[in-house]
């Protein structure tokens, strides 16, 4: 059936887990490390970073991430073995830990290969085809910021664009926002942005600027360079389309696993709960 675009949202369920372990490192794994002769290669790196580095203070990047993704991993061999010297490994508690992680690896990689296999290029396609025939074209808007801390480095921001400065050098000079060469955002619907942020550049006029505007994020001048009507390109559409295909071949998965098995849900008095 066809449908419109629908919005984007994390599908968590279909985080691939081929690199959580499940297979040997392959002949070509590069070794950055060896602990008592065991080693670490980059293929270690690569898992680390799928699960550690996401829960890594935001200024932890490059070298600094991966000495902390090293030291993790080195010391992961040598507590472990310590772990295991212990008799760590052999108590009922760790062998139901064991397990559960063993059934969530095993679940994710299946759901990871049904759904890379189903969504493929052809099936996205048709899919971005399907969903332009309902699409209502979207306005957009292009614009240029400059992000600060405080109020008042915004007015004075505000006061060298207004005196005639370039709007991309200030930006350059002084915006808190290393994303954006310039200032430039490019072309954005509303959605895309934090609600106060698009209801100042929404409401301007192309070659305006706005006042100081306050978001989470800090203090922003705005400078809205165009504004269109327009249905989104396939290019900008597929990992938003890739998601939401993927999305819908898991759940009717699921579904099909679930209709061949008995499922059975108790209380915590043991009394069945009714279906």
């Amino acid at each position: 059936m066809s449908r419109p675009f629908a919005p984007r949202r994390a599908v968590s369920a279909l985080a691939l887990a081929a690199a959580l372990g499940l297979a040997a490192a392959p002949a070509f794994a590069k070794v950055l490390a060896k602990v008592d002769g065991v080693e670490i290669t980059d293929e270690d790196m690569a898992m680390a970073l799928e699960e550690v580095a996401p829960g890594l203070p935001p200024q932890i990047q490059g070298k600094a991430r991966d000495a902390y993704l090293m030291d993790y991993l080195i010391d992961s061999k040598l507590v472990a073995r310590k772990a295991a010297a212990d008799k760590l490994g052999d108590s009922v508690e760790f062998k139901k830990k064991l397990e559960f992680l063993r059934e969530k690896v095993l679940m994710e990689t299946e759901l990871g290969r049904i759904a890379k296999t189903a969504a493929t290029d052809e099936a996205i396609k048709k899919t971005y085809e399907e969903a332009k025939t309902n699409q209502k074209p979207e306005e957009e808007v292009r614009a240029r910021h400059i992000l600060v801390e405080k109020e008042e480095d915004a007015k004075a921001v505000l006061k060298r664009l207004q005196a005639g400065e370039d709007f991309a050098k200030v930006a350059k000079e002084v915006s808190k926002d290393p994303g954006s060469e310039g200032g430039d955002l490019g072309w954005f619907t509303k959605e895309r942005m934090v609600p106060e942020f698009s209801a100042a550049a929404f409401k301007m006029t192309p070659g305006q600027m706005s006042d100081p505007v306050k978001s989470q994020f800090g203090w922003h001048v705005i400078k809205v360079e165009d504004r269109r009507q327009s249905i989104p390109t396939f290019e900008e559409k597929e990992p938003e389309l890739r998601d939401q295909l993927s999305r819908e071949i898991v759940n009717a998965m699921l579904a099909d696993v679930r209709k061949g098995a008995t499922i059975e849900v108790f209380t915590i008095d043991g009394t069945p709960k009714p279906k």
